[in-house]
C-alpha cells in the first residue's frame, strides 16, 4: 500500500565524528546546499538547515518511501564523501554513527524554523553539550510517563 498524503516533519541533528568543530564558517553554506539536494533527491521537503561546526540542524518534511535510518544514512556517506573529495577539510572528514531525530507537530515546525536558523545567536549562549542533554531530558520526560503505564 502507498501513502497518498504524509505530514512527517522531522528534526534530526547530525554530530561531526568526536563532536570535533570542523565544519568551517566559509563552507557551510556550500554543504547546506549539498544536504539540501540529497533532501530532495529521496522525495523529503527541506524545511530548514543550519551547520554549526561539530553538528548540523535539519528539519524536513519526510518522504514515507525512506526510512529515517536510510535518510539520514545516505546524507551522511554522502556529505562525507563530497567534503573529503572536494578537501574542505586539512583531514579526512566523518560523522558520528548515530543521529538524533525528533518530531515536530505542524504547529511547531514555524518555531523549529526559527530555531535552527538562530544557532549561531543560540550557541553563543549555550553549549553543544548542554543543548544536547536538553533534548533528551525533554522528549525522554514527555516519553516516560506513557512507557511506564
Amino acid at each position: 500500500m502507498k501513502a497518498e498524503y504524509n505530514n512527517l516533519y522531522v528534526h534530526y541533528v547530525l554530530t561531526v565524528k568526536e563532536r570535533e568543530p570542523l565544519i568551517d564558517a566559509m563552507h557551510r553554506k556550500r554543504i547546506e546546499k549539498y544536504i539540501t539536494g540529497i533532501i530532495r533527491r529521496y522525495k523529503c521537503r527541506l524545511y530548514s538547515i543550519y551547520a554549526n561546526p561539530e553538528h548540523i540542524h535539519i528539519l524536513v518534511s519526510k518522504s514515507p518511501e525512506i526510512s529515517d535510518n536510510e535518510l539520514i544514512s545516505r546524507v551522511a556517506s554522502s556529505t562525507e564523501e563530497f567534503i573529503n573529495r572536494e578537501k574542505l577539510l586539512k583531514r579526512p572528514f566523518k560523522w558520528q554513527e548515530t543521529f538524533s531525530a525528533f518530531s515536530v507537530s505542524k504547529r511547531d515546525v514555524n518555531r523549529v524554523c526559527q530555531y535552527i536558523q538562530n544557532q549561531p545567536v543560540h550557541h553563543k549562549l549555550n553549549s553543544y553539550a548542554s543543548e544536547r542533554i536538553r533534548f533528551e531530558e525533554f522528549y525522554q520526560k514527555t516519553i516516560a510517563p506513557m512507557l511506564e503505564k
